[in-house]
């Protein structure tokens, strides 16, 4: 039980406060739903409850992907968090198609969602979302930024974060695409609720659920592609070319013939083949072996590196070209 603990606080904390924050949004969600009966309080109602459970297990996934290797898995945990992430898109999915339904019905079939004490109770629900909702996403924009080293305030977790999206942790770039989407649904709902009462638009009700159970769906078909990829193996093309440049750079490193950085949930996974100068001596290249783990160990994400050595042929494989990008990102220099 200790031990499960103590790798739950190591989960990601932007998933966790995310699936608190759903949680209360979509109990009073679903108190304003059966007061008014509001189609569009329903879909949020959804949507709310759908991204608490998906954040919930992301968090979950996060922290066992932590656990350390065993004798039995000896490549480690790593991409338990995709494997999570993977079944909780099914949870979001049957509620993004209830919420299309639900919609579809209303559009149909349009009925009046009461007086001015539902609209009260509607607005007032889903105000209180919306900058729970906000408030959510402004720290997962946050949590992106400093996880690709940024230091900024202001508005730059917004702005900033969709622009960095591709560099955050698995659980954190989910968290922030769901809130956002959470976000837009809101204002969407809040939007579709004044139409209804104040100028008896009232399938703008059944848009609004339709558009949100949409938004979710691409939610969902986002997450399932990312996580299936990393839950097969995804080359992390950045790192790759920047690890290649740091080999290429070292002294001793001749060529280099394959280099592999698999991403494994929010860890990479590092293999390469170098060719050397045969006429060292085995001692003089396993200094050199130490030194690159040394530095590729050092690299931001990296878990574990497998360095195995061959005789230069005279043949240029890697091509220095290929690293323009990593150039520009990180730099050309060692780590001091």
């Amino acid at each position: 039980m200790r031990d499960i603990l103590k790798l739950l606080k190591e989960g990601n904390k932007p998933s966790l406060l995310a699936a608190i924050v759903n949680t209360v949004i979509a109990c009073l969600k679903a108190i304003a739903f059966f007061f008014t009966g509001n189609v569009a309080m329903f879909a949020e109602m959804m949507h709310s409850f759908g991204d608490a459970a998906n954040q919930f297990f992301v968090f979950v996934g996060s922290a066992l992907s932590k656990k350390a290797p065993t004798p039995k898995y000896p490549n480690g945990f790593g991409r338990v968090v995709n494997l999570v992430c993977l079944g909780a898109v099914i949870i979001v999915g049957i509620m993004s198609y209830e919420a299309i339904i639900g919609g579809w019905h209303h559009i149909v079939n349009p009925s009046e969602s009461g007086g001015m004490r539902n609209l009260i109770i509607n607005l007032s629900v889903l105000g209180i979302g919306i900058i729970l909702e906000c408030i959510v996403l402004y720290k997962a924009g946050k949590e992106i930024l400093h996880e690709a080293g940024i230091d900024k305030g202001g508005m730059a977790p917004i702005t900033l974060g969709f622009k960095n999206l591709n560099r955050a942790k698995p659980a954190t770039k989910l968290v922030f695409m769901e809130d956002f989407v959470a976000t837009l649904g809101g204002l969407l709902a809040f939007f579709a609720v004044l139409l209804a009462h104040f100028l008896g638009l009232l399938v703008a009700e059944g848009i609004a659920s339709i558009m949100i159970g949409m938004m979710m769906f691409y939610v969902v078909g986002k997450v399932f592609l990312e996580n299936a990829r990393g839950a097969i193996g995804e080359t992390d093309e950045e790192m790759l070319n920047h690890i290649s440049l740091l080999v290429a750079e070292d002294p001793d490193v001749k060529d280099i013939q394959r280099i592999e950085v698999i991403k494994e949930g929010e860890f990479l996974h590092v293999e390469i083949v170098a060719e050397v100068d045969p006429s060292h001596t085995v001692a003089y290249v396993d200094d050199v072996r130490d030194r690159l783990m040394t530095i590729i160990l050092n690299q931001k994400g990296v878990q574990d590196v497998l360095i195995s050595f061959d005789e230069d042929d005279g043949v240029s494989t890697w091509k220095r070209s290929n690293s323009t990008d990593a150039i520009k990102q990180f730099g050309s220099k060692f780590p001091e």
